[in-house]
């Protein structure tokens, strides 16, 4: 059901820009309108989003860790896994954001039994590495990257000298002209492997919904669209940047040679930024606020008092003996004072 309700979502999606391009004409629509659109609402939700998240009480120390806490100067810390500083939690974060190193750990449960639906006394769960997932995850969030980097060049008069040498790295393995992009062919092979895979993964599929196929068939029509406006359906450059620079100026122009697989491809770039800060990629912001990730594991040596506690009425031991000294002596307790 969700990869149908998915795959339909994203044909209307197309049908949606390319009737509006072909029979109504509405290229100031498609082509200034939802772009404004779709920015301002990635910018405020996220905005949102953020501010949410950081207004959330966060009163205990709650930080995930699988190594040993710093504790006995004999015992050694894991201070990468387990860090009780800003300097171990930035690392920890670089790592985990850069080169998902908790998903590098991700294992593959298997049952070695003829059945296993079964379960016998003499059944064996196996656990085996599995980093299939981790690359592909590692491979598609670094070439997206690099992706809309390589975008950026249509946004200004004058391309930067870093961005030419990326766009040079990226395109190291010419084919005749134009260049071949590695990270064009990366991100298609990679989100159809991620998409495959929830699909022919039996308990990956009974858990995935519709908005878990949703952005990846999106991201493929991304990508597909991309990929033809590149190398088959020639779009003009010049006429490109021409559109985008009178965006960010403010002052939009609408060339006339921009055909309609380009306002299909920005339309779903468009319909992606919408659909980002009220969907599950908006992870990407997220980690960052995450307590269980950006919190040091300090709790052995700073005590956490809920501030939001609210005041407790408490009876002492002191107080509790002054007011039953006599009968505890009668009952023969012994007392602190005679």
């Amino acid at each position: 059901m969700g990869i149908s309700f998915s795959l339909l979502a994203v044909t209307v999606l197309i049908l949606i820009a390319y009737s509006g391009v072909k029979f109504a004409g509405l290229h100031f629509f498609f082509g200034v309108v939802i772009p404004y659109i779709a920015i301002a609402t990635f910018v405020i939700g996220i905005i949102y989003r953020v501010v949410k998240w950081g207004l959330s009480p966060v009163p205990f120390c709650i930080p995930t860790t699988c190594g040993q806490q710093e504790s006995l100067p004999w015992i050694k810390q894991d201070k990468l896994e387990n860090p009780s500083n800003t300097l171990g939690v930035i690392g920890r974060m670089a790592l985990e954001v850069l080169f998902f190193r908790s998903l590098f750990r991700n294992l593959k449960f298997e049952v070695d039994v003829a059945n296993p639906t079964e379960m016998k006394d003499e059944s064996r769960v196996i656990y085996s590495s599995d980093k299939w997932l981790w690359l592909s995850g590692l491979i598609f969030h670094w070439s997206f990257l690099i992706i809309i980097v390589r975008h950026l060049r249509f946004f200004t008069e004058q391309v930067p000298s870093l961005m030419r040498l990326l766009e040079n790295l990226d395109g190291w393995f010419q084919i005749g002209l134009p260049h071949f992009y590695v990270t064009n062919l990366v991100v298609l092979l990679s989100v159809t492997y991620l998409f495959i895979r929830r699909v022919i993964i039996p308990q990956v599929r009974y858990i995935s919904l519709a908005a878990d196929y949703f952005p990846l068939l999106l991201i493929l029509g991304i990508a597909v669209t991309g990929i033809l406006m590149r190398y088959f359906s020639r779009v003009d450059i010049v006429d490109v940047k021409i559109l985008t620079i009178g965006l960010v100026s403010f002052r939009p122009v609408i060339p006339e040679g921009l055909g309609i697989i380009f306002y299909i491809h920005l339309f779903l770039v468009c319909t992606l930024f919408i659909y980002f800060p009220f969907s599950k990629l908006v992870h990407m912001a997220g980690v960052f606020m995450s307590p269980t990730r950006n919190l040091a594991n300090n709790s052995r040596m700073q005590r956490y008092v809920n501030p939001w506690n609210y005041d407790v009425k408490i009876h002492t031991y002191s107080e509790y003996e002054e007011e039953f000294r006599g009968k505890m002596k009668k009952a023969g307790i012994p007392v602190e004072k005679g």
